[in-house]
């Protein structure tokens, strides 16, 4: 079973993060930020990732610090879980329809993390939560897993249906790439013979 358990403390938030990459999508995860609860909740239902996630953060300040850490400590986790990534798919991709809304996420599980973003709220907050921060939730995935991520909202009106088609489609793209790939073996996918640098 390929698993992470991370625990970061800092001045900001105290973390704890458990992952299965090879689960059935269960979740337990408290934020305190409600939407944001809702959205990773997404993510392990569609990507069959186990998640327990626990947050205690600073939400006297702002939400800042509790989506980034998050999404950091997720991402370290997903890394970890990797280990040397032998055998894994690399790619995946997803197309994500919700109602009039549809997106394209397209990742690879690369070591070099970039993200290229391109879509966009009409709505300031979704629940509690600011829209702002989508965008730098999967950023600080991307970076602190290594991934190269593209995220387009193709089109769209409803805000909730928007984030709700990107954590989807994020999840599916996963889901493929962590995939261990019968025909691979136990070779890393990459010519060079490592993943990074």
């Amino acid at each position: 079973m390929r698993t992470a358990t991370i625990e970061r403390n800092t001045k900001e938030t105290e973390i704890f993060v458990a992952l299965n990459l090879d689960g059935t999508g269960q979740y337990d995860v408290s934020t305190g930020i409600g939407f944001l609860d809702h959205m990773i909740e997404q993510f392990s239902r569609h990507s069959l990732i186990d998640l327990k996630l626990r947050i205690k953060g600073d939400l006297h300040v702002d939400q800042h610090h509790t989506t980034e850490d998050s999404a950091i400590a997720v991402g370290q986790a997903i890394l970890q879980a990797l280990g040397d990534k032998a055998g894994i798919t690399r790619y995946g991709n997803a197309y994500s329809p919700m109602d009039e809304t549809l997106s394209r996420v397209a990742l690879d599980i690369s070591g070099r993390p970039w993200m290229v973003w391109k879509a966009g709220f009409t709505q300031e907050r979704l629940g509690e939560m600011d829209t702002e921060l989508f965008k730098h939730w999967f950023h600080s995935v991307a970076d602190a897993a290594g991934i190269t991520l593209h995220i387009e909202l193709l089109y769209g009106e409803n805000n909730h249906h928007i984030a709700e088609s990107i954590f989807k489609g994020f999840a599916r793209a996963m889901r493929q790439a962590v995939e261990r790939d019968p025909r691979k073996g136990d070779a890393i996918p990459s010519t060079k013979g490592q993943l990074g640098g």
